[in-house]
């Protein structure tokens, strides 16, 4: 009689090793995706940069650019490069800035939404410059950023005296031409600045991110500081 030769067929035990390596390889799979997520946040150094008009953001900001990589969203100029479009988001800030007021949360959000979306997931970190500056807004940004599997990692806050924010700021207007930096609009956004914005170090105090630097000394010795502070994060 000819014999046939079958498949083999496993054995329950061979059956059980296989399920069982099969299940490891989903696990190892999905456990590689979420270090994969988590590298991502780790990677992202995600930063709120804050302090009064004229406390040297925008100056601190491109030494970390240049030092780190990171991207840059300052509303600041988000804005002004809508005003000179013409645009009407750009007409209806300048109403809002010419009295010294901030733009409204909703606007802002969506405004920033869209340029961090547009740095891909492959950048190193976001430099968030002039925003939040209330702690809705704080709020806000931060589920926007939770949304996205992103967080911020450290809000740096540069403290100057008032009286040296003046002396910037009226110093830059003519230097720059800016019309928004004249001594009477200044005065309405420091104090804007002191009783809507300050309540934000405490709040980024409970979330353990707040981080303080005299901004008063010399360029080399603030970054130095702030440079201790990213480097360590």
């Amino acid at each position: 009689m000819r014999q046939i030769k079958l498949p083999h067929m496993p054995s329950d035990v061979e059956a059980r090793k296989s399920d069982l390596m099969t299940d490891l390889w989903y696990k190892g799979k999905e456990t590689k995706i979420k270090q994969d997520k988590q590298n991502i946040i780790i990677r992202m150094k995600n930063i709120v940069i804050f302090g009064a008009p004229g406390s040297g953001k925008g100056t601190q900001s491109d030494l970390i650019i240049e030092n780190y990589g990171l991207e840059h969203i300052s509303t600041g100029d988000v804005l002004r490069n809508e005003i000179k479009k013409g645009t009407e988001l750009g007409k209806t800030a300048q109403g809002f800035i010419d009295k010294g007021q901030l733009i409204p949360d909703d606007l802002m959000v969506s405004i920033l939404a869209n340029v961090y979306d547009s740095f891909g997931r492959s950048h190193k970190g976001v430099i968030f410059d002039g925003f939040p500056r209330t702690i809705p807004q704080a709020e806000a940004l931060k589920q926007m950023l939770d949304e996205r599997g992103d967080k911020i990692a450290a809000m740096i806050e540069l403290d100057v005296p008032e009286d040296e924010l003046m002396t910037r700021l009226i110093k830059r207007g003519k230097d720059s031409g800016r019309a928004d930096d004249n001594e009477e609009t200044i005065k309405k956004r420091l104090v804007v600045y002191h009783t809507q914005t300050q309540p934000l170090i405490e709040w980024y105090k409970k979330e353990g991110l707040h981080h303080h630097i005299n901004g008063l000394g010399t360029l080399e010795r603030i970054f130095a500081d702030i440079k201790n502070v990213i480097d360590n994060l």
